[in-house]
């Protein structure tokens, strides 16, 4: 991420973040207050449904006085009801009808001991049914008064009703009266369109929507008022449920939103800006620095970084200005070194790749003196079979004279038989070990390399392999066989002993510049074969474990095939 963006992003952090807790806490204060100016309403209407309700109680009971006042001085009534003279039996019939009317109750029944019917205002039909279980349901409830469904010659009726009883002429008689409960509170109560006043009943018949009983999003209240189940006679509980709807909060909440959202998209842009100006006069400076110093490498270090600047940019520039003339100094003073470094590291090259050459030259003329010594008459047959190893180490040794004297060019890449080169070398050094030198080569094994490179790291990597045995007995194994790699087909060369092996320590640095576990070791060999390794566009590794020998594994890759007509 560039240093501009970095900067765009911290002024927008810087400016959102505090713009979001803003907002964050405008909808919590907003939500918080407007909910409890709901809490409040609600609550001022469950009282005002609960004083309404005391209201009712009281005019019921009053109501029902007047009716038992009434019944008491009414000599009719008693000639009806206590004489039960039949020629007053329709006076008695409508006696409750009258009272009904007069004392404003919705519903009125007067009942006899046994609970039958003797006079119903709210429904006539009702003369002589018995129900003995609304009076007792009633007298069991709180305050006498419960709210129960009544029959009338429509729909049934919910009233909030009440008892009261009178004895006439040692008869008692019971009054029930009531108001009914829908005409009275819910039309009355439900004026405002965010607040709704619900009646739920055990047996919700009075045709409330579910959806609107429950009330999911709102604040509710419920107001619990006893419930006469004369059905079954149990006295049950309804509510008056009070549901405040929160649309408007949702509305002022989305007016709020868009509000902030514009407010947002003007602050982004502006901090976009304004932020984008910023970081192009912080961040131009530095990216001509950088632009300059990205020119410096140690053939190029004339690089001007003078300025008149005062401020840390000005700092950085002087710093680097500073900074590229000691690299300068430096610079000189490590190609001296280089050159230095490069004849000492050449000159032990020459000589460890001399010594590789004498070594099969010494062994021929070792077996030569043996046999001149022991059979002087097989002299001229040894030196005709040795001939050809003589041959080979002085056509290597003259190789190797043109090789350095090109120095770093590259010797010549052309296709190489790898197996051949590793018979060579194994051919050469067999007569002057006691190891036994054996070989496992693929059909193919042809690469693309140079072929005195090739025969310097098969050399190393056998001689190596050799003297790990210190003179015992042993064996070493030179394979050949194709291996897979991520660029195609590669060529694999292992060469293993039977040797001590190596510990991971010196596995680490076995490939590095003058590290040698022998006594007289020069610690080039095995590095040498790395450079040349790398300088044929392949890998080597070793794969080790103490006491159980060693396996130096080089992969190169695969010469394609020959070309019609000769050798690709």
């Amino acid at each position: 991420m560039t240093f501009r963006a970095r900067l765009v992003i911290a002024f927008l952090v810087v400016v959102l973040v505090p713009l979001a807790g803003l907002a964050l806490v405008v909808h919590r204060q907003m939500t918080d207050r407007l909910t409890a100016q709901y809490e409040r309403r609600v609550d001022a209407m469950a009282g005002m449904i609960a004083g309404d309700l005391s209201e009712q109680r009281n005019s019921i009971a009053a109501a029902l006085d007047q009716v038992r006042d009434a019944v008491s001085d009414d000599n009719r009534f008693r000639k009806a009801a206590v004489d039960e003279d039949t020629s007053e039996r329709r006076y008695l019939l409508d006696y409750a009808g009258g009272a009904q009317r007069l004392t404003g109750l919705s519903m009125l029944q007067i009942q006899d001991a046994s609970g039958r019917i003797l006079s119903s205002g709210h429904f006539r039909n009702d003369y002589d049914r018995v129900d003995p279980e609304l009076p007792r349901l009633l007298a069991a409830a709180p305050h006498r008064t419960a709210l129960v469904r009544v029959r009338t010659a429509g729909a049934p009726m919910l009233v909030l009703a009440s008892v009261d009883s009178v004895e006439i002429g040692r008869k008692r008689f019971t009054v029930v009266g009531g108001v009914d409960v829908e005409a009275r509170f819910l039309r009355r109560l439900s004026g405002d369109d965010a607040m709704r006043v619900l009646l739920v009943t055990p047996d919700d018949s009075l045709g409330t929507p579910p959806t609107a009983v429950a009330a999911r999003d709102g604040i509710v209240r419920e107001l619990p008022v006893p419930y006469a189940e004369v059905a079954n006679g149990t006295l049950g509980s309804a509510q008056f449920r009070i549901v405040h709807g929160l649309d408007e909060l949702h509305a002022v909440r989305a007016r709020i939103d868009r509000w902030f959202a514009g407010v947002l998209a003007a602050t982004v842009l502006l901090a976009v800006l304004l932020s984008g100006w910023v970081a192009s006069r912080v961040s131009r400076p530095i990216a001509d620095l950088a632009d300059r110093a990205s020119r410096i490498d140690l053939d190029r270090l004339d690089v001007d970084f003078s300025t008149e600047r005062r401020d840390e940019v000005g700092v950085l520039a002087r710093g680097l200005g500073a900074m590229t003339s000691r690299l300068r100094e430096s610079a000189a003073r490590l190609r001296e070194a280089e050159r230095r470094a490069a004849t000492g590291e050449l000159a032990r090259q020459v000589n460890h790749d001399i010594k590789n050459g004498l070594t099969p030259i010494r062994h021929v003329f070792r077996h030569l003196e043996g046999e001149l010594d022991s059979r002087p008459s097989s002299l001229a047959d040894v030196f005709r079979e040795r001939r050809a190893a003589l041959d080979s180490s002085i056509s290597y040794l003259e190789n190797l004279a043109a090789n350095y004297a090109r120095i770093a060019r590259r010797g010549e890449r052309q296709r190489v038989d790898l197996n051949d080169v590793v018979r060579r070398a194994a051919d050469d050094r067999r007569a002057a070990t006691n190891a036994r030198i054996t070989m496992d080569l693929s059909e193919a094994a042809d690469v693309v390399g140079d072929p005195l490179s090739l025969r310097r790291i098969v050399e190393n990597l056998l001689d190596n392999a050799i003297d790990s045995l210190d003179g015992r007995e042993g064996e070493v194994t030179l394979a050949t066989c194709a291996a897979s790699g991520d660029d195609g087909t590669r060529v694999r060369l292992t060469v293993a002993d039977t040797g001590p092996g190596m510990s991971q320590t010196q596995q680490a640095r076995i490939f590095d510049d003058f590290y040698t576990t022998k006594a007289h070791g020069t610690g080039l060999g095995l590095s040498i074969v790395r450079r040349l390794v790398m300088d044929a566009d392949g890998t080597v590794r070793v794969e080790s474990e103490e006491g159980a020998g060693s396996r130096f594994i080089v992969e190169m890759p695969q010469a394609g095939p020959p070309a019609p007509g000769g050798e690709g």
